[in-house]
Parts: C-alpha cells; sequence; structure tokens
C-alpha cells in the first residue's frame, strides 16, 4: 500500500468537470497524487479532518503589483508581506508586474532571489514593455526567463507614466509590441485608455465640486476605454496577437471586446473584484481612486452578468500595496489603486457564488483554471487533479467574516472591503503539500517557487498537456 504525505479527510472537493464531490485528496512530494472515498483505506504522515469544509484548487491571482512604489519588489516586505496577504486569501499562485526601462533580465534575477527567500507562495511575472532594448527581448524572455506575457499602457503618452519612471509610447510601439508577442507565442496585456482625451476632460473639470469618486470617472470615462480597447483588439487581429484585456470595468468596453471577439477569438477578458462591488456612489472617498475609475452601477451589474455568462475569463485584484498614507490630498493628488489580494477570493465566493448564485465552477474558473490555462500553467496549477501540484484554498461556506484593516497582511494596512460582512472565510491554504495558512493563521517559513512560462494566450492553450 502506497504511503502519502497529507491526506485532506472528509471535505466536499470541487472536481474539474465533475463538480462538488465526497472524495479524500492525497498528497505525495508536493502533487495530487490520488483521489479516494472518504471510507477508503490509504496510508498518510498526516490526516486533515476537513469535514464541513470545501477543498477549492488554490486561487491564481493573474493580476498583482508588488513594491512600495509599484514597478517591482526592492526589500524583503515588499514580497515577504504581499504573498502573507495572498496566502490568507487562499490565493497559491500570483502573477506580479514588473515595470522599469531597464533591462529585465538583471531586474528578473534580483526579483526571483529576493521572492524564493521571501514569498510564502508561487510566483511568476509579467513584464510591461517600454523601451526597444525590451522589444527586442521578447522571444528571449519567454524561452529563456519563462517571462511570455507582457503589459503595455495605451495611456502612458508624453510625460504620463513619468511617476512610475516609464517613458512615453505611441501606436507604431504597440503595434511592434503586438507582433513581437504574436511571433512568440506570447500575450499581449493592454491597460487601455485613451489618454489624450483624457487631458482634454481633466482640464475642463479642474475646480469642480463633484464628489471625488464621480468627478474621477467623468475625467476618464468609459468610452475612451472602450475606444481604446476596440484599437488594441483591431490591431490584435491584424498582428495575430493573443490580447489580455486587463481590469475591464465597464459595459462599453465589454461590448467592443465581445464584439471583436466574435471576429478574432484570441481576445480575453479580465475585471478585478472593485469592478463588481462598487460603483461611484461607494463610501471610499480616495481610496476609491483607481485606473480605470469605479464606474456606474449598471455597468457593475454588466460585469457580473458577463462574469456568470462565461463572458469574462479571468477576475484578478490589480493589487496595489502602497500605503494607506498615499491616499491623502484630493483626488487629482491621491495615489490610485489599492490592495486586494487577501480578499479577492473571498469576496467572489461570498458576493458571485452565496449571494447571487453563480455557480461555484464558474466562480472558482475565473481564478483558478482559467488563468492556469491562459497563462501556460495548466496542468501544473488550476485544478484539483492528480498530477497538478497540491495547491488548495480550504474555504467554510458558512462562516461569516468581518473585514477589517488589523486583519489585513499588506504592508497598504487598509481594505476598500473594511466593514464588509463576508459569507464564507478561508480556513487553510495549501501550497505544493505545504500549509501556508492554517486554521485562520499564517504559518511561517513556508518557500514559493517561481513557476516558468515559456507560452501564454493562444499558444498555451493549444499545447499538449504535459506533467
Amino acid at each position: 500500500m502506497s504511503h502519502y504525505d497529507l491526506r485532506l479527510s472528509g471535505g466536499k472537493v470541487l472536481l474539474p468537470g465533475v463538480g462538488l464531490s465526497d472524495v479524500d485528496v492525497l498528497v505525495l512530494d508536493g502533487r495530487i497524487a490520488a483521489l479516494c472515498e472518504t471510507d477508503g483505506i490509504a496510508d498518510a504522515s498526516e490526516v486533515v479532518d476537513v469535514r464541513g469544509l470545501t477543498v477549492l484548487p488554490g486561487a491564481i491571482d493573474a493580476h498583482v503589483h508588488l513594491g512600495k512604489d509599484i514597478t517591482y519588489p526592492r526589500d524583503d516586505d515588499d514580497t515577504a508581506l504581499e504573498t502573507a496577504a495572498a496566502a490568507a486569501g487562499g490565493v497559491t499562485t500570483m502573477l506580479a508586474y514588473l515595470m522599469t526601462p531597464e533591462p529585465y533580465d538583471d531586474v528578473y534575477q534580483e526579483v526571483v532571489r529576493r521572492m524564493e527567500a521571501t514569498a510564502q507562495i508561487d510566483f511568476g511575472f509579467h513584464f510591461c514593455i517600454v523601451t526597444e532594448e525590451q522589444l527586442r527581448r521578447i522571444p528571449g524572455y519567454g524561452k529563456e526567463l519563462g517571462v511570455s506575457s507582457f503589459k503595455f499602457f495605451m495611456n502612458f503618452r508624453g510625460d504620463e507614466g513619468k511617476y512610475l519612471g516609464l517613458p512615453g509610447n505611441d501606436d507604431g510601439f504597440l503595434y511592434d509590441v503586438m507582433r513581437a508577442t504574436a511571433a512568440s507565442g506570447a500575450m499581449f496585456d493592454p491597460h487601455a485608455e485613451n489618454i489624450e482625451i483624457v487631458w482634454r476632460l481633466r482640464r475642463e473639470a479642474t475646480g469642480s465640486d463633484t464628489p471625488p469618486l464621480r468627478a474621477w470617472n467623468d475625467i476618464r470615462p468609459s468610452f475612451v476605454e472602450a475606444e481604446a480597447e476596440q484599437r488594441a483588439a483591431y490591431l490584435a487581429g491584424v498582428t495575430g496577437a493573443s490580447m489580455y484585456a486587463v481590469h475591464v470595468s465597464s459595459q462599453r468596453a465589454l461590448d467592443v471586446l465581445v464584439d471583436a471577439r466574435r471576429r478574432y477569438p484570441h481576445v480575453f477578458i479580465e475585471t478585478c473584484p472593485h469592478y463588481l462591488t462598487h460603483d461611484v456612489e461607494s463610501d471610499l472617498g480616495l481610496r476609491g481612486k483607481v485606473n480605470p475609475p469605479l464606474r456606474e452601477a449598471q455597468d457593475r451589474e454588466a460585469l457580473w452578468a458577463a462574469l456568470r455568462d462565461g463572458i469574462i475569463d479571468v477576475v484578478g485584484s490589480d493589487h496595489v500595496p502602497r500605503h494607506h498614507s498615499k491616499k491623502s490630498g484630493d483626488i487629482w493628488t491621491a495615489s490610485a489603486g489599492f490592495p486586494g489580494l487577501q480578499t479577492l477570493l473571498p469576496v467572489l465566493l461570498s458576493e458571485g457564488h452565496l449571494r447571487r448564485g453563480i455557480p461555484l465552477e464558474r466562480v472558482v474558473d475565473t481564478v483558478s483554471a482559467r488563468p492556469a490555462r491562459l497563462f501556460g500553467l495548466h496542468p501544473r496549477k488550476g485544478s484539483v487533479a492528480i498530477g497538478a501540484d497540491a495547491d488548495f484554498a480550504v474555504v467554510d461556506l458558512n462562516a461569516p467574516m468581518a473585514v477589517d484593516a488589523a486583519s489585513q497582511a499588506s504592508a497598504a494596512g487598509y481594505s476598500i472591503y473594511e466593514g464588509w460582512q463576508l459569507q464564507c472565510s478561508v480556513v487553510h491554504t495549501i501550497v505544493r503539500g505545504t500549509f501556508a495558512f492554517r486554521d485562520g493563521q499564517l504559518v511561517p517559513g513556508v518557500r514559493g517557487r517561481f513557476v516558468r512560462r515559456p507560452h501564454s494566450g493562444s499558444v498555451a492553450l493549444s499545447e499538449k498537456v504535459k506533467s
């Protein structure tokens, strides 16, 4: 009889293509080795009773920013605290955006070393392409470094990206990045806003007494997002690039992306929890400033409908770890973005599955199976299947959880969900068979690993399954 390292016993396990099942999960050497009946005979060094709990594949947060200036992590706290937040929220793998005009070969080595010494979950990267040298290196980034998805800020014209140390760009550079990703089996991740229209609207709005979140939406309205998405999707079809539309926030943007996907299938859509749960009327003040802005209530409802109907591929947090002190001044000077790693999965389960009745499989697909497939992590990540990494989020769907600042592990020190009573809670988070979060408490000393992704997008979706 085989001997296993860990047995999760008595829970409801979400199996791909099957749904919730009364099986026990057996783990050996960090992978799922077998599934058995709850009364089946199987010897394990540790048996953990998960009766009354639901065993889900670990969440994959495909949209994370790290570092105090969100360019890339430069000290141990930048990774230790944010990955602790991830573990506390059932996230077992994150894909973080590195953003710098420096050559990524050197930055990559530094960040991998830091994260392998301090991170509590597994991790990979996206690179933001901002220089001609980086553009030329795109083929090597996938083959040599295992990074195959690349962000492009369509809104960084002129000095718009100066606050991050990033140079401006134009549509010619956009076109070249798309061609390079298409030729390399990679994916292109545009931040889509027409900033030139925003500049004009900003001049008209300065001095207005409009409430801050509405004022921010007024100068960056949904049509500037939709127009840029339409332009990017059209060029994706021309170049054959896989396009991953990050943080889609509005009905207008959804409409143009769905229309584009009818003509060209390799357009993929991401939204974020805050666009599903908040709008311009939310009582967040400056803490709710984000790009793209929070929208109208009808946009929020359109996004929920699109998630339910399978139109939205992925939900990512767009986690920003800047400290809450950066949310000072007024809507024009406060920093944009807020933390979301720790609440990603609980919010989706609570607000999507338990409150709105969206099937559990659909909700979990957006944060586990679908990002794993799109970003070249399948079959090692994203599902409870034999041979996959033993990554689990074990949740109690009947245990409400109050969100408060004191319980947030991120260096940001706050949550836009502070004061919310979520309808579920994360009990355990297991990364490759090791508890990173157990019985509601972080477990020190767990170390994540870098995950290589030579391909993303349509090429990753078409690759034969390899263990």
